[in-house]
């Protein structure tokens, strides 16, 4: 990639943050109007559940081919492509007949949407050069997942209660196909120096394991062990498959070599936690706030600010202190806040009093936005330039792949609870196991945050590094005629 002017690499980071607003936008919009869907396609809580992760299950599965294909043949090339599936899965889903069609589209979207994160995050890298340069970078970045946040209940809900569920799929429309004109105009072209090859075993793989596993823990609570245990089986032979196929390949879909790094395990780790929280947070927010509350989707929207509001302010400087003095003080503010957010539900019922719910949702924001800035520094920062792609796409996808689970395992919990009863009559008693789980991560957080960033794990990914660089390097031909 060519040397950019300040501003030239400014506006490439604009355009990246716009694919990022459309994607993080597009899921908390949808969070709000989960009742709206329940009401108008009848859908059950594992329809709304399968409304979310068909498209985090499908973003999960592809991100890292998408990252491996834009450094082989191009990152603006496979951007471009990803906006404009993306923008073309969003009118589709506004034009969803019922649930089952509605889940398809959604899977049409995230096929793009795959391309879009992880490319633009590849792009970032290569943008900008300089360490603290591109911390500042990856906090703006991060702070764009806080504006979707605290845009995203509230666009939602006045598109809900004014228009209709349809229409918060609409607001992807303008923003992608500006996105997509001005990717056209002014990111220049990028590639790895060595193209990676295709690795379709390994993505069977992945897309077995992440598909049965989800499908799994989804219908548990409504099927029997026979239904179930088949995909968690398939789940399991799938993962123990991948871990012996992929060290024997020479260039294999998920790189095992990456988790060398103390750090990027770490980071990987932190990010699947992290993620599983917010997604599950959402997803029992939203039911509680409109089906146990009664409010309407402006109302729970409104009530969502005290969440995102932090996460948006917070996210900037995370990545200026990252930076400035390391990933260890963010995810130790991330893990601890997202840690007692955790608690003053499952001990204390923080839906029962107004008080108790707003420092629950202002804490939970508070460490959701320290969290991603050092996720993604951490993940990227220690692997050779070559391989950013498909390092990011990996951080990538342990968000995603944390997303599905939060939303599977905390719904699921949640459907076990209530049974064939109303969620006004046992929502608060059936949701505390969710909020254990979500504690559990909180702390997972916190304790990976201090032991991947001291100086033994800066070494481990000192060494990765190396290693990585004289693996890829070819071999030095000597002799006559060399």
């Amino acid at each position: 990639m060519p040397e950019l002017s300040h501003g030239r690499r400014m506006l490439v980071l604009a355009i990246c943050c716009m694919s990022l607003l459309i994607v993080s936008l597009d899921n908390t919009v949808l969070n709000v109007a989960l009742p709206s869907l329940q009401r108008e396609l009848d859908a059950s809580t594992s329809g709304l559940q399968w409304t979310i992760d068909a498209y985090t299950l499908v973003l999960a599965s592809l991100l890292m081919l998408a990252g491996s294909t834009a450094d082989r043949i191009g990152r603006r090339r496979v951007f471009l492509t990803g906006l404009v599936v993306f923008t073309l899965g969003s009118l589709l889903c506004s034009l969803a007949p019922d649930l089952n069609w509605l889940v398809v589209f959604r899977m049409v979207q995230a096929v793009g949407g795959s391309m879009l994160n992880p490319v633009a995050m590849s792009i970032i890298t290569n943008t900008f050069t300089d360490p603290r340069e591109r911390a500042r970078a990856i906090g703006v970045w991060g702070a764009v997942v806080g504006l979707s946040m605290a845009a995203g209940p509230l666009v939602g809900g006045l598109l809900v209660d004014s228009v209709g569920w349809r229409s918060i799929f609409w607001v992807n429309l303008p923003v992608g196909l500006a996105a997509l004109l001005l990717t056209w105009r002014f990111v220049p072209e990028s590639r790895a120096p060595r193209a990676r090859r295709p690795d379709p075993v390994g993505q069977v793989l992945v897309i077995a394991l992440f598909g049965s596993l989800t499908y799994a823990i989804i219908e548990a609570p409504h099927g029997t062990w026979r239904t179930t245990a088949p995909f968690a089986a398939l789940a399991a032979v799938a993962l123990l498959a991948l871990l012996r196929y992929a060290p024997r390949r020479p260039e294999p879909l998920i790189d095992l070599r990456f988790f060398r790094s103390a750090p990027f395990s770490g980071a990987t780790v932190i990010a699947v936690s992290a993620f599983a929280a917010l997604g599950g947070f959402l997803f029992l927010s939203t039911l509680y706030l409109q089906n146990v509350r009664g409010l309407s989707a402006l109302e729970a929207g409104l009530w969502m600010l005290p969440m995102a509001v932090p996460t948006f302010l917070c996210a900037p400087l995370s990545g200026r202190l990252v930076g400035s003095r390391g990933p260890r003080l963010p995810l130790l503010v991330a893990g601890g806040a997202m840690t007692v957010s955790g608690l003053l539900f499952a001990l204390f019922e923080a839906e029962t009093s107004n008080v108790t719910l707003l420092a629950g949702y202002v804490l939970f924001g508070v460490g959701f936005g320290f969290v991603n800035a050092p996720i993604t520094n951490t993940a990227v920062s220690g692997m050779p330039l070559a391989q950013a792609g498909v390092a990011s796409a990996v951080a990538s996808t342990s968000r995603q792949l944390g997303q599905t689970l939060g939303v599977a395992v905390l719904g699921a919990v949640l459907a076990a609870g209530v049974g064939s009863s109303s969620y006004a009559d046992t929502f608060v008693t059936a949701s505390r196991p969710g909020w254990w789980i979500l504690t559990a991560c909180g702390a997972g957080v916190l304790t990976l945050g201090v032991l991947t960033t001291g100086p033994w794990a800066r070494a481990t990914a000192e060494r990765a590094a190396r290693r990585l660089e004289s693996e890829e390097r070819p071999p030095r031909r000597t002799g006559v005629g060399a």
